[in-house]
């Protein structure tokens, strides 16, 4: 038995081919709502969002992303700054609260009829460097990744990845025989 939830969940698939067709300002804005009800270790929400929709940031990002040439008419850079750090005992926990609020701003996309696609930046030093200096974030501020979003210009039908045979109960079994 599927709800609509897991419906929306199972759709969300990497899109790598947009239209050129411009996410609403209200789409928008319910995706970056939807990011930020995302949980975070110790209610931290260290979290910021750059929006590009210029086309020639675009095209810059795009040009230097090795795995991100993709034609989208938005980008969103999800980052941590540890001025807004409410907890600093759980600071260290900011990847897991970034990759949080980006899954609920891509399962969000998908119930808008957008795709997504979520392309690394942290830790590679080099993506981190271009864009500090494409957008001018502070030395402080850290961008997880870029997320891409459009209106996709391809169809992929839902799937899980679901794998039984990585599931462990109870314990963690080596066992390859069983």
């Amino acid at each position: 038995m599927t709800t609509p939830v897991i419906e929306t969940i199972f759709k969300r698939r990497s899109i790598r081919r947009y239209s050129d067709k411009e996410v609403e300002p209200e789409k928008l804005d319910l995706l970056l709502k939807a990011a930020m009800s995302a949980p975070t270790a110790c209610n931290n929400q260290s979290w910021e969002f750059v929006v590009i929709t210029d086309k020639t940031l675009l095209t810059r990002l795009r040009q230097f992303l090795e795995y991100g040439p993709y034609e989208a008419p938005l980008a969103i850079i999800p980052c941590h700054n540890p001025k807004h750090v409410r907890n600093p005992r759980c600071e260290p926990f900011w990847q897991q609260d970034l990759s949080a609020a980006i899954e609920n701003l891509m399962i969000a996309a998908v119930s808008l009829d957008l795709g997504t696609v979520w392309l690394g930046v942290y830790p590679k030093q080099d993506i981190l460097d271009f864009i500090h200096k494409l957008i001018k974030i502070p030395e402080e501020v850290i961008p997880l990744a870029v997320v891409l979003a459009g209106y996709p210009s391809e169809n992929k039908h839902a799937r899980t990845q679901y794998k039984a045979e990585r599931i462990h109960w109870q314990t963690y079994n080596t066992d390859e025989t069983e």
